[in-house]
């Protein structure tokens, strides 16, 4: 079971936004030895919608080779055409990922029934352990829980990452799908209170900023331990917060730049972080303790 604290990694760039293999080799060993307890690549905040296929499938199979089994890579393949998924998803099992993590298909609006056979094709057509993606905000799709309940029926769909923030929402998705359906918080600001509720860890942002302390509290609360967990989790609220001052991964980036992690690359149409905006994420950052 892959459970804890789970980066959802950036995609380190050039200045002139190349790929950057060297940096994203020293990113894989920070987050391993900071005890980041698995790795999704190529997912939003890896710029998937900015990388052509070749290059998604190249740093999924970079990822793969450099953590050489030490934790669980969990490959971003989601896509708004249910052809294009399923190839995106047969190679990163090709690569060797854990599992595959699919984004509900974006801007075209599916029905539920739609969302239902586009899911169950994925998995028909691929054996790899996959991870729904529900997070509207970003998609205008809604993956509703009478739906995610059809699709754990389903061989090969094992959990959801539930980007919501609506622990309601978390609760209900637990009653329909039962204790052997693993569900992922996606939203960094909620994520202590949905795994002390019984979510099986987190999929964040924040832990590309400060991946021990995320380690920690995901670890606390999936044990049950709130007081721990919280006491942790109020060290990163303004990182929660602030890592979205901009739109993601614009924020986090920065950020990771900050640390000397990665360069400043990152691909039109977004843009580096407006500078009336990066003191308030290194303030996050101070009060995280990571600066």
């Amino acid at each position: 079971m892959i459970q804890g604290s789970i980066v959802a990694l950036v995609t380190p760039m050039k200045p002139d936004g190349t790929l950057d293999d060297e940096s994203l080799s020293r990113l894989l060993e920070f987050h391993i030895e900071q005890g980041t307890d698995a790795i999704v690549a190529v997912g939003t905040t890896g710029e998937s919608a900015t990388l052509d296929e070749a290059e998604h499938c190249r740093v999924i199979q970079f990822v793969v080779e450099k953590v050489a089994g030490r934790v669980p890579v969990i490959a971003g393949t989601g896509a708004n055409s249910t052809t294009e998924a399923i190839n995106l998803t047969a190679r990163a099992k090709a690569a060797g990922a854990d599992a595959c993590l699919l984004v509900t298909p974006y801007y075209n609006k599916p029905t539920q029934e739609g969302l239902y056979l586009h899911y169950k094709a994925v998995a028909e057509a691929v054996d790899i352990p996959q991870i729904l993606y529900n997070v509207p905000g970003r998609t205008a799709c809604d993956l509703l829980p009478a739906t995610v309940a059809r699709l754990a029926e389903v061989p090969h769909i094992v959990g959801i990452k539930e980007a919501t923030g609506n622990l309601d929402r978390a609760r209900e998705i637990m009653r329909l799908c039962g204790p052997n359906f693993l569900l992922y918080s996606g939203d960094d600001a909620t994520a202590c209170e949905f795994c002390l509720l019984g979510g099986k860890g987190v999929i964040s942002v924040t832990a590309n900023v400060a991946p021990k302390l995320m380690h920690e509290m995901c670890a606390a609360a999936v044990a049950g331990d709130a007081e721990a967990a919280r006491a942790i989790d109020a060290k990163l609220a303004a990182l929660h917060r602030d890592l979205f001052v901009e739109s993601n991964p614009i924020p986090v980036k920065w950020a990771v730049c900050e640390l000397g992690l990665i360069e400043s690359g990152i691909r039109l149409p977004l843009t580096w972080l407006s500078e009336s905006c990066r003191e308030t994420v290194r303030s996050a950052m101070r009060q995280a303790g990571t600066i």
